[in-house]
């Protein structure tokens, strides 16, 4: 399944809260007050987030009086327009590789229940299919068994893992990771870290020891720090990644368990506060559901008109 049908399935409920806007907005129907109130609320409820949802509506209605925007259905292209710009900051979407030619590592951060390590694994699955070599380590040792269930997805994926016991010094398992990753001359290292929050200062701490670690074996690591986040949470993943990517460094965005959720308007949301780039988004629990983002199919995806045309 390509990954725009991917999409239109992983965001059926979103899409259940804005296919009547663009169904009513492909109607050709006049534009008033009450027209532009309906989409507002809609947006607000997709979590696309209040902020962002009446600066969109008040450019609309400022477009309509100077008479740039029409008809309702002009709406409806603009957003689609906007929005995937939006989506599409400056910066590569492409996961970042060692310029060296050495490895390339990865740390993948956020909170517990985000999504991380099965995301980790997801990873290593769709890199391998790009004929890439990938080695995973299992940082996150306060976490009781989180190095056995990062073992379980590598055995599933078929990708090598360094682990420690639990309680071990994470910055010791990036250190022998990073080893095993030049001898075996892997192409990515992926760093699954403990869940951490900002108001935590040794969880905070030890990543900047992992970072320090990394280094010292592999220049310029890490290359790229993924941040992910619970879609399913709305509002509140937008509050994570404003935090961490001010405090980790993060590099990009991979956006979990958007399959499910009323509320994937986030993605735009959060795009448009911390200017990173989304670079994957999960949309299921199999492992080969973890796709690139694509701004445009997911804008399409999004406003999908099918089951529209119910007025607000």
């Amino acid at each position: 399944m390509g990954f725009l049908n991917l999409l239109r399935a992983g965001l059926a409920k979103t899409r259940g809260l804005l296919a009547g806007a663009a169904g009513w907005l492909g109607l050709g129907r006049p534009i008033d007050e009450a027209l532009l109130s309906g989409l507002e609320e809609r947006l607000v409820v997709a979590d696309v987030g209040p902020r962002l949802a009446a600066a969109l509506v008040e450019d609309i209605r400022q477009r309509w009086r100077r008479r740039e925007i029409a008809q309702a259905s002009d709406i409806l292209a603009f957003l689609k327009a906007e929005l995937a710009r939006g989506l599409a900051p400056d910066g590569d979407r492409r996961l970042a590789a060692n310029p060296d030619g050495g490895p390339s590592v990865v740390l993948v951060v956020g909170v517990n229940g985000a999504g991380k390590t099965t995301t980790t694994a997801k990873l290593a699955l769709h890199l391998q299919g790009q004929g890439h070599q990938v080695l995973l380590a299992a940082a996150d040792t306060f976490r009781a068994a989180a190095g056995e269930q990062l073992g379980k997805w590598a055995d599933r994926v078929g990708v090598g893992l360094v682990r420690h016991p639990d309680g071990a010094d994470p910055a010791a398992v990036v250190y022998d990771a990073c080893g095993a990753a030049v001898a075996r001359r892997a192409g990515y290292l992926l760093v699954d870290t403990a869940g951490r929050l900002h108001n935590k200062a040794h969880l905070m701490q030890q990543l900047e020891k992992i970072r320090r670690v990394a280094a010292k074996k592999i220049p310029g690591a890490p290359h790229e720090t993924l941040l992910v986040l619970d879609a399913t949470t709305g509002q509140n993943a937008l509050s994570q990644a404003r935090i961490f990517a001010g405090d980790l460094g993060v590099t990009g965005l991979v956006l979990a368990k958007l399959d499910g959720t009323a509320k994937g308007g986030v993605a735009i949301a959060i795009n448009r506060e911390v200017n990173l780039p989304i670079k994957y988004v999960g949309l299921g629990e199999k492992e080969t559901d973890l796709a690139p983002f694509d701004p445009a199919e997911f804008v399409e995806a999004l406003f999908g008109e099918e089951g529209g045309g119910a007025e607000a």
